[in-house]
C-alpha cells in the first residue's frame, strides 16, 4: 500500500494532532450530519467541513522525540472482504484470521481492528467476540471495500453519491452482528482518498485513520521479512497497518509473535488507536 505524506492541522475536538488537507476555501465550507450519525456521536464543537485523517501520534512541541516522547505503538488490523466475495468463501477461501486473534489475546496485545461490514456479516461470531473483547476496538473499514476514489489497487469504485450508505451500512452490519466496542474511526480502502472524499464523508462526523508503518504483510509469505520492515520503521508514537485475512496475509500471525517481544524489549507499549490519539 502506498505512503501518504500529509499537512498536520491541530483538532481540538479529539485532543490529538490529525493530518488534514483542507484548505481556507474548504474551511468555509460546512457539513450537516444525518440523524444516524449525529445520534452516534456525542455532542461537541461544530464539526469540520473535511474529515479530519489521523496519521501517527504528534511529537510535543519543542521537545527531542527520542528523550521525551511515549514509546507507544498501535497495531492496526484490516479485516478486508469485498462485497463479492463472498462466492470465494463459500468454496472456504479464508478472509478470517482466528489464530492472530488468539496470539494477539495471548500476548494482551491491545489492537485495533478496521472491519468492514461485509467481513461482520460473513464472520458474526468472531465480529461479536472481538467486539465484546476489551483489548479491542472496532472501527469502519466501509461495508464493501470499494475505493472511495479512482485507480486504487484495482479495487472497484464506488460513486460519490453511494459512499455515505456504504460507510452507514457497515455500522448496521456491526450492530445486527453484536459488535458492542465500535470507535468512530474509518480506514479508506486500499488507503486511498482523495480531497473531495474527504468533504463528502466530514458529516458522518468520523476520523479517518491512515499509518506511518506499512508492515507489508499483504500477500507476503516471508515473515521475518514482515517483522524486520515493521521493526526498522516504527518510532514512538507510530502507527502499524496489517491485516487480519488469512487468504490475502498468511504470514501476519507469525510476523506479530516477533514484532511483540522485540518492541517491548525496546521499552515501547502497545495501545489502541483511540489512545495514540491522546498521545499514548
Amino acid at each position: 500500500m502506498p505512503r501518504y505524506v500529509l499537512r498536520l492541522v491541530s483538532v481540538a475536538a479529539l485532543g490529538a494532532v490529525l493530518v488534514g488537507c483542507g484548505t481556507d476555501t474548504d474551511a468555509r465550507l460546512t457539513g450537516k450530519p444525518s440523524p444516524k450519525a449525529a445520534a452516534r456521536q456525542p455532542a461537541g464543537p461544530e464539526r469540520p467541513a473535511v474529515t479530519p485523517v489521523f496519521l501517527r501520534a504528534a511529537d510535543p512541541p519543542g521537545t527531542t522525540r527520542a528523550r521525551t516522547a511515549p514509546k507507544t505503538v498501535a497495531l492496526t488490523f484490516d479485516a478486508d472482504m469485498t462485497s463479492d466475495q463472498g462466492p470465494r468463501a463459500a468454496r472456504g477461501e479464508r478472509f478470517d484470521n482466528p489464530t492472530l486473534i488468539t496470539s494477539l489475546r495471548r500476548l494482551e496485545v491491545p489492537s485495533t481492528i478496521f472491519m468492514t461490514g461485509r467481513w461482520a456479516e460473513e464472520y458474526p461470531f468472531q465480529a461479536r467476540e472481538i467486539g465484546s473483547d476489551p483489548l479491542f476496538e472496532v472501527a469502519n473499514h466501509s461495508y464493501s471495500h470499494h475505493s472511495f476514489t479512482a485507480d486504487c489497487h484495482g479495487l472497484p469504485v464506488l460513486g460519490k453519491k453511494d459512499m455515505a450508505a456504504d460507510v452507514e451500512r457497515a455500522f448496521g452490519a456491526f450492530r445486527k452482528a453484536g459488535v458492542r466496542q465500535v470507535v468512530p474511526y474509518f480506514r479508506f480502502p486500499g488507503g486511498c482518498y482523495d480531497q473531495s472524499t474527504l468533504r463528502t464523508l466530514a458529516p458522518a462526523g468520523l476520523t479517518a485513520v491512515q499509518w506511518d508503518v506499512v508492515s507489508g504483510d499483504a500477500f507476503a509469505t516471508d515473515a521475518d521479512a514482515v517483522a524486520e520492515q515493521v521493526l526498522a520503521a516504527v518510532r514512538p508514537g507510530s502507527l502499524v497497518v496489517m491485516h487480519c485475512t488469512t487468504s490475502a496475509a498468511p504470514v501476519t500471525d507469525e510476523a506479530v509473535r516477533k514484532i511483540v517481544p522485540a518492541l517491548r524489549e525496546r521499552g515501547y507499549r502497545f495501545v489502541k488507536v483511540s489512545e495514540l490519539m491522546k498521545g499514548g
